[in-house]
């Protein structure tokens, strides 16, 4: 199909969006390449040291925020949004609820996303490519410095709520992204309008009040970065608020009005794996590293190890009520060749103790 004339243009941007959601996308919105409000935005918050130790933040310079400088000949990108809850959030809320239950971010609990939705990128590049001949184009799927959210926001898909994840008006806020940059130059989309208006919840609720102010985020204080980022030792002052959270925290998530609207996903690989949306953490924790590997292959789960696996399992454990089977579950790592899982270990003998008295 050649493409000589601005109609042409609008033709294929309307099939591009009919392709995408025959693919599996919810939602797919094109937009141009100018994110200098998100570049100031994000200097001003790396900046203030919010990004803690995730030095890839910023180690790409101005890759991140301009597009071309990532991948050359780049002036539109196609982004796209999928739905990733798995079960009703009434299900989630007690889940969050019951303190000897393991809580897993709902976003992690299948198939990697990264895979799934790169894989449904790279047909959709080859539908067009089936259509208009050769074009420039590159898939990114949360893996490389590409401002998401706010390209996103840009292309209509949804506003950018104060808790900082993108929020769409008929879904809430339980999806993925993932972005085609290309070099075809289609029409775009309008942005969306912000709709958070006075709401405060997701604020209210943050377990360790990372929400430091509307739209910002001390990852220094954020569970999921404390679960999934950080290598080393949690600092003490967040562990007990971490309850029975292992991987992720869905809390703003959760108390946002606007996720009434959301819709379950209708996506086989999300679904639940190795009955992780149910789990209780004594039957997790006494995974050896072994079976982690085993019952994570193939799952975002996976990349934060064995050793930080056990780690978040053990807080979550000194933050249930005592039982001697925690106490021995708890003892069976207190010698572990670890140090980190030695040292949370501990931490949670004592509040198995200290709350015995």
């Amino acid at each position: 199909m050649p493409i000589e004339s601005p109609s042409d243009l609008q033709s294929l941007a309307d099939e591009i969006k009919v392709l995408g959601q025959s693919l599996g996308f919810q939602q797919v919105g094109i937009t141009d390449t100018e994110l200098s409000d998100a570049e100031k935005q994000l200097n001003r918050w790396l900046d203030a040291g919010l990004h803690a130790d995730m030095d890839y933040m910023h180690k790409h310079g101005t890759k991140r925020t301009r597009p071309a400088e990532l991948h050359s000949g780049t002036i539109r990108i196609i982004s796209c949004r999928m739905d990733y809850l798995p079960e009703p959030m009434k299900q989630t809320k007690q889940l969050m609820s019951d303190p000897i239950q393991a809580y897993i971010s709902r976003y992690a609990l299948g198939r990697d996303y990264h895979k799934v939705i790169r894989k449904k990128l790279q047909r959709l590049a080859d539908l067009i490519q089936q259509r208009i001949g050769p074009f420039g184009y590159r898939a990114f799927v949360d893996s490389a410095p590409v401002m998401e959210k706010a390209i996103a926001e840009k292309a209509g898909l949804g506003w950018i709520g104060k808790h900082s994840n993108v929020l769409n008006k008929e879904a809430g806020s339980w999806f993925f992204l993932g972005e085609l940059y290309i070099d075809i130059p289609l029409p775009i989309d309008q942005a969306t309008e912000e709709h958070c208006g006075e709401c405060t919840r997701c604020i209210d609720i943050c377990p360790t009040q990372a929400i430091i102010a509307p739209y910002i985020v001390d990852s220094k204080r954020c569970i999921s970065y404390l679960t999934i980022e950080l290598k080393g030792n949690i600092p003490e002052e967040f562990r007990p608020l971490m309850g029975n959270h292992i991987y992720g925290c869905d809390d703003c998530q959760q108390v946002c009005p606007w996720n009434r609207f959301a819709q379950l996903t209708d996506e086989g690989d999300f679904m639940p794996r190795h009955d992780l949306n149910h789990i209780e953490l004594i039957e997790i924790f006494q995974w050896s590293e072994e079976t982690f590997l085993k019952n994570t292959e193939g799952s975002a789960i996976r990349r934060i190890g064995h050793v930080s696996w056990v780690r978040n399992i053990a807080i979550a454990l000194g933050n249930a009520p005592k039982h001697p089977e925690i106490m021995q579950a708890l003892n069976t790592y207190a010698n572990h060749s670890s140090p980190i899982i030695r040292e949370h270990v501990q931490w949670a003998i004592q509040q198995q103790t200290e709350t015995s008295n």
